[in-house]
């Protein structure tokens, strides 16, 4: 769209989206609300939980949304994420991060007196850190593994070394084991269907093996989690998950699109101001790298012509369209869909929520910065 102000703004009340100041992050609810319907809808349909990732959205009241839409809690990546959830009211929280450090593990045990947190580990150097904060802090601290099922990041050996690691979970008062976590990341960018159904059973026949390991040595296991929007829907058809932790997939963006081949509709979008026009093919925008990402994926004009390049710089866009025109005008609005949502959210303060073309709430993104 590159509709000018004046023409929208005749006889307006006011909460038209493109009368928002730029540059702004935009959510659209219909879109978000259908794109959280369905992947509730496919964890239903596969019998597991869904545990969304909010590391992306970083906003209390789009957690409430799918926690309503029948989420069992949430997936944070950092433990200052969590405290925000906690804080907002929210107990069922995993870290899937290892938590390391003294000044973390005070935070931790604070955090287990407001909420009901499960934290991941892959070594037992963790264990005796946990268990140090939690023998005498008169809360129980839930544990679960991660498991390397092909990311090759963190995570431990699957099979016989997750079961002696649960083992030595299980012998300390302070912990409980619960569990185990992986992600099969390796298949996302997996374009065809077959193939990346293949890729993703294999990864969690290795988290569900670890987890039948830990039940032979007498531990009971009842989180198996794993997945994310890029393996959506085959790694919530594996026997023996219990949970999935898809979570970018409610705002999808240009890269879960056009790289791990999603087909959820973008919700997400940033609203930007022309703030000159140099030449007839050149647009220049009000929003750049500081705005918006390009890391993974280019953001996307929506509703201007055949476009030759485009250029981010620190605070400015640059176009330039195949052909001349006089449009849009110095004062026009241009959104464009996101590059890739989790890099972006980050950048703003807050989200302008908005249905049908018109503002209904604006949220603070209340976790941003929370990345310690």
């Amino acid at each position: 769209m590159t509709e000018t102000l004046d023409a929208v703004a005749a006889g307006d009340d006011g909460s038209s989206k493109l009368v928002v100041d730029t540059p702004a992050l935009l959510v659209d609810l219909d879109v978000m609300e259908r794109n959280i319907d369905t992947i509730a809808g496919i964890c239903r349909a596969a019998g597991v939980a869904w545990r969304p990732h909010i590391k992306g959205q970083k906003v209390v009241e789009i957690a409430r949304k799918e926690l309503a839409a029948g989420a069992i809690g949430i997936t944070c990546a950092k433990l200052g994420e969590a405290e925000v959830f906690a804080a907002a009211g929210i107990r069922n929280i995993l870290i899937a991060n290892q938590v390391v450090g003294a000044e973390k593990m005070r935070r931790l045990a604070a955090l287990a007196h407001a909420a009901d947190p499960i934290v991941a580990i892959d070594n037992a150097a963790h264990v005796r850190a946990l268990a140090d904060t939690f023998r005498d802090a008169g809360r129980r601290l839930g544990v679960v593994i991660e498991v390397d099922v092909g990311m090759n990041r963190a995570g431990i050996r699957p099979g016989a070394p997750v079961a002696e690691l649960a083992q030595l979970v299980a012998r300390e008062s302070g912990l409980v084991f619960r569990g185990v976590i992986g992600w099969e990341s390796q298949a996302v960018t997996i374009a065809s269907a077959e193939e990346k159904a293949r890729v993703v059973a294999a990864a969690v026949r290795l988290l569900v093996g670890s987890a039948e390991e830990c039940r032979k040595a007498g531990l009971a296991v009842d989180i198996v989690s794993c997945g994310g929007t890029g393996t959506l829907p085959f790694c919530a058809r594996q026997p023996g998950v219990t949970e999935v932790q898809a979570g970018g997939g409610i705002f999808s963006d240009n890269h879960y699109r056009q790289h791990y081949h999603v087909d959820f509709p973008a919700a997400l979008t940033i609203l930007t101001t022309v703030a000159s026009r140099p030449t007839a093919t050149r647009i220049i925008l009000d929003a750049g790298k500081k705005s918006m990402s390009s890391d993974a994926a280019m953001p996307s004009p929506i509703g201007l012509g055949p476009i030759r390049s485009m250029r981010l710089s620190a605070e400015h866009t640059t176009i330039e369209l195949e052909a001349p025109s006089e449009t849009p005008r110095i004062g026009d609005k241009v959104e464009l869909t996101v590059g890739y949502s989790d890099t972006t959210v980050h950048l703003h303060n807050e989200i302008v929520a908005v249905r049908n073309g018109r503002v209904e709430a604006i949220w603070p993104i209340a976790a941003r910065g929370r990345s310690k």
